[in-house]
């Protein structure tokens, strides 16, 4: 970061502006929504600027600017036309080591002011560290959509409500707190008179010291590896949570997006190295949640689809451990589409079975002649080891060798390689796949589709197989 973000309390502090005309009427304009007293050089003042002096709050306390004018002030900006006078101006606040800013000048500004939005006492400050300023303002639009227009009532509410919320235990406080104020709510309370919402979460601090919150596991999907393909729900419970198990798929951006001073423990399964035995997992979210905490367990693709977030339901429900299910895209869905490859499409396919390419010990194989009718889609999740196996398997079961398919490594991510080749060539396709990556089969007529709709090129996008296939022959 080139800049330190910071929100500064100028309440009743002096602040000079050199310049009086429409630039530094806006500097002014936020000044005194902050409290500051303003003290304003200039030759001339704009009307604007002429009706908010009233040697209080702004003062026109020159003509001619001089360096003595710096001795006092906390902040100072400099708006005016004259880019000789911004310059002297900066130096001399420089030499003083006092904050200053040259409106649109970013190399002479040692702090920049924001777009805002604002929500008082909620604020939202956006900077491109001055390298767009016009993008930052698109951003203030796009956040000022999403917040709800009350938002400023109900943290006036909930700060006046502080001293009766810190009677309540750190961790009973912030359950409490995240419970009370989720998006949800916020859109509710918004809407109702000041006193109102004050009244609704004092009810709710009180019923939290009398019957502490329990804990809750929320079962969340993290999708196929882009942090914004989660859902809104899945942000909101990694916002919320004490403790995250997270998978070994689960990309760091996505645990980026998690509450800070969570704590991560990584339960991945990896292949052929150190894993985390499922009944741990089971042991950990039991023993977290029953001390109260809030867990979230975060499983790559949708915790329903090769998850096994059924047996842990299972395992949490015969604890008595309430819980909760918040559904990811699956790998076949994110990856299929970021290869441009429909699953079902009327000319070539009306069907679609996921099946695993992974059959733990003892388990059943999969009725391979079942799968293997016309007009249908296979999405293999994790058969790229297996695919040897895999070609000889559907061959038996009754596939044409050159059945098209494709291998997508990494899919919906910046690293995605997809390959494109025909059923006799899997173990090729597998062979030339990133190694440690993980990979989705896509078997049937709607994997040739994808060399044409392709429209997402990750940089290690690949194409058709150089292998002269069975269909060319």
């Amino acid at each position: 970061m080139r800049y330190f973000p910071l929100f500064m309390d100028i309440q009743d502090e002096p602040v000079l502006v050199v310049g009086g005309g429409a630039v530094a009427e806006r500097k002014v304009v936020l000044l005194r929504k902050a409290g500051a007293r303003v003290q304003l050089v200039a030759k001339t003042l704009n009307p604007a600027l002429l009706t908010a002096v009233d040697g209080s709050r702004v003062e026109w306390i020159a003509r001619e600017f001089r360096p003595a004018q710096l001795d006092g002030p906390r902040l100072v900006f400099a708006a005016t036309d004259d880019a000789e006078l911004n310059a002297r101006v900066h130096a001399e606040a420089e030499a003083r080591r006092l904050p200053v800013n040259v409106v649109d000048d970013r190399e002479h500004c040692r702090f920049i002011t924001p777009a805002i939005v604002d929500r008082d006492p909620v604020q939202v400050a956006i900077s491109s560290a001055g390298a767009s300023p016009v993008l930052a303002r698109r951003i203030r639009g796009w956040i000022e959509a999403l917040l709800p227009q009350g938002l400023g009532k109900v943290a006036a509410a909930a700060g006046r409500l502080r001293d009766r919320a810190a009677r309540l235990p750190l961790p009973e406080r912030r359950r409490a707190w995240d419970r009370l104020l989720d998006r949800g709510q916020v859109h509710a309370l918004g809407a109702l008179p000041a006193k109102d919402i004050e009244r609704r979460l004092k009810k709710g601090l009180d019923q939290a010291a009398r019957k502490p919150l329990p804990g809750k596991v929320v079962l969340v999907g993290a999708g196929p590896g882009r942090a914004d393909l989660l859902t809104l729900r899945a942000l909101q419970a990694l916002g919320q949570a004490d403790v995250i198990l997270h998978d070994r798929l689960v990309s760091p951006e996505i645990l980026d997006l998690a509450r800070r001073d969570a704590d991560f423990i990584d339960v991945g399964k990896r292949c052929g190295g150190h894993a985390t035995r499922q009944e741990s997992i089971h042991e950990l979210m039991v023993e977290h949640a029953s001390q109260g905490r809030q867990v979230v367990r975060l499983k790559g693709g949708d915790p329903f689809v090769f998850g096994r977030g059924g047996e842990e339901l299972e395992h949490l429900r015969a604890h008595g451990i309430d819980y909760e299910v918040v559904p990811g895209v699956t790998a076949a869905i994110g990856c299929a589409a970021f290869a441009g490859i429909p699953l079902t499409h009327r000319d070539h396919a009306h069907a679609v079975t996921l099946i695993t390419g992974h059959t733990p010990e003892g388990g059943r194989e999969p009725d391979w002649q079942a799968l293997a009718g016309e007009g249908r889609t296979l999405a293999v999740y994790m058969g790229a080891q297996r695919a040897a196996e895999l070609k000889g398997k559907l061959l038996e079961s009754g596939l044409p060798a050159d059945l098209p398919v494709a291998l997508v490594a990494d899919g919906t991510r910046d690293t995605q390689t997809t390959l494109h080749g025909h059923l006799d060539q899997l173990p090729d396709l597998a062979a030339r796949a990133p190694r440690g990556a993980p990979a989705l089969l896509v078997i049937g007529e709607v994997a040739a589709v994808g060399r044409q709709l392709a429209w997402f090129e990750g940089s290690g996008q690949v194409n058709d197989l150089p292998v002269a296939s069975a269909r060319a022959a």
